[in-house]
């Protein structure tokens, strides 16, 4: 099962803290975590699924660099365009924050039918907002569970 988390990297403190804790949880239910690579919302989901022992992948929009918490980093040289790759190798989609480039990853998500779950993100039709990073992890993993069979 992959979940991908996703949102700004340039985050606030309080969406650290809940990137951190989805990625923890991520992790512990023994899910892959995949996101864009960089910094702070995905860097925070990174640190805390690796410091439970699960495994991250960084789908990064250039051809060098990626967080230090990444245990695959795919350089795609793509730019944005990597956003894509982010949603379309998710069972799910949990979205903490966001700027326009998480707006953009929603809105493929949704195209594609892969089921979004939002903390404190974009209010978007289709997106289940979410209490917490444990309930937002809960969903979608059984939400992953169903389209996985």
């Amino acid at each position: 099962m992959q979940i991908a988390v996703i949102g700004h990297g340039d985050a606030a403190p309080e969406e650290c803290e809940a990137a951190y804790a989805t990625g923890r949880l991520v992790a512990g239910r023994k899910a892959v975590l995949v996101c864009g690579g960089l910094g702070g919302v995905m860097e925070a989901a990174c640190r805390g699924a690796r410091e439970t022992g699960g495994t991250t992948v960084g789908i990064l929009p250039g051809t060098d660099g990626g967080n230090p918490n990444l245990s695959i980093t795919i350089r795609t040289g793509l730019g944005i365009a990597r956003n894509a790759l982010v949603v379309l190798s998710a069972d799910a989609v949990i979205a903490v924050g966001g700027k326009y480039g998480t707006l953009s990853e929603i809105a493929m998500a949704l195209r594609t039918g892969c089921p979004v779950f939002g903390i404190g993100t974009w209010d978007v039709e289709g997106v289940m907002p979410c209490s917490s990073p444990e309930d937002a992890v809960e969903r979608a993993v059984m939400a992953a569970g169903l389209r996985t069979g």
